[in-house]
């Protein structure tokens, strides 16, 4: 009985080669006569981190694969068949486009929409903004959700901030809405 690898093994697959390269490849990064932290230690940091990740999605993905191959083999139909395209399955028209790739769209526009506000509002309100509605867009507009998000933006932007101005000493820009 041959099994067949999912898409998903192979991108873990791919993600965890590209991780071993540039971990090597963090060894080449010129370590200079001053200061106390190698400017290697970020980069593994984040390497370590992504590595970690892809592991779990190799798992994740493996146990999956296992699971729809037994699925076929018990007679399931509920699976979606290895030739079935999900493209078939998109309406047509611009409204179908906007449908099928809203999410990304979105994504996008109010990326876009940030980097446009950053000057004006400063990182720190700009990037609270951008995760919120972010979150809201894509997560739906529920009140209850609303406060979830809003909560998310904070915390996870304030905390950048505070690891920023307390951890690192950098102070990021406030904008001219802001400026003193």
């Amino acid at each position: 009985m041959s099994k067949a690898i999912s898409r998903d093994v192979l991108v873990a697959v791919f993600l965890l080669v590209v991780c071993g390269v540039l971990w090597v490849a963090s060894f080449d990064i010129r370590t200079p006569d001053y200061g106390q932290l190698s400017p290697a230690t970020w980069p593994r940091i984040i390497i370590g981190v992504m590595t970690f990740l892809s592991l779990i999605f190799l798992v994740q993905s493996v146990r999956e694969a296992q699971r729809s191959a037994v699925s076929v083999t018990a007679g399931s139909t509920n699976t979606i068949a290895e030739g079935d395209d999900i493209e078939a399955q998109r309406q047509p028209g611009i409204a179908g486009f906007y449908a099928y790739w809203k999410n990304v769209i979105w994504c996008f526009v109010l990326f876009g929409l940030y980097l446009w506000s950053m000057p004006y509002l400063g990182m720190l309100v700009a990037a609270m903004l951008f995760v919120f509605l972010l979150l809201s867009a894509l997560g739906g507009w529920q009140p209850k959700k609303l406060l979830l998000h809003a909560l998310i933006a904070l915390g996870t932007v304030g905390g950048m901030w505070s690891i920023f101005t307390f951890g690192l000493g950098v102070i990021l820009p406030g904008g001219e809405l802001f400026a003193s």
